[in-house]
């Protein structure tokens, strides 16, 4: 099997009265993403890239959103479960790299308390995942404010 190489994409709107979890770090805003569980952005695309590398199913099928155990859950509780997954399918994470892409709030006093939180959650040394973020210039849902976007990707190998 050797090396293989995943990709992940996630949207979410941002809506008031929600918290606002990128890497499981909550960044003060006024306002949150929304979704079933914590809506982490970010976590759910890195979760789809590995997922997608170890050619498993998607975070929707694995973690449904009709489902209510997975209402206002952890995004890193569930990305243990998906390494706990690429274990069994006998894989380990090589990296991850990410980008969040939002206009505000300014993601960068954060990215090292994200990086942190995903690398304890993976498993991994903190110099094996990568978290950037960057802005449309004002284009799009996202520069309009919105919602938030991450894109992530991933390289596993045999654990062999």
């Amino acid at each position: 099997m050797g090396e293989r190489v995943g990709i992940g994409f996630d949207v979410h709107r941002l809506v008031e009265g929600r918290d606002l979890i990128l890497g499981g770090v909550n960044i003060p805003w006024e306002k949150g993403l929304e979704g079933h569980s914590d809506a982490d952005v970010l976590t759910h695309a890195i979760m789809d890239a590995i997922l997608g590398a170890a050619a498993l199913p998607d975070i929707g099928q694995l973690f449904p959103d009709s489902e209510d155990k997975y209402e206002g859950v952890s995004s890193l509780l569930l990305l243990e479960r998906v390494m706990n997954l690429l274990d069994e399918e006998g894989y380990v994470l090589v990296n991850v790299d990410s980008t969040i892409i939002c206009e505000a709030p300014k993601i960068m006093p954060y990215t090292e308390a994200i990086r942190e939180n995903l690398a304890k959650a993976i498993g991994v040394h903190p110099s094996c995942v990568g978290v950037k973020a960057t802005t449309t210039e004002g284009l799009g849902f996202t520069g309009r404010g919105e919602g938030i976007a991450a894109q992530a990707v991933c390289m596993i190998a045999d654990n062999k």
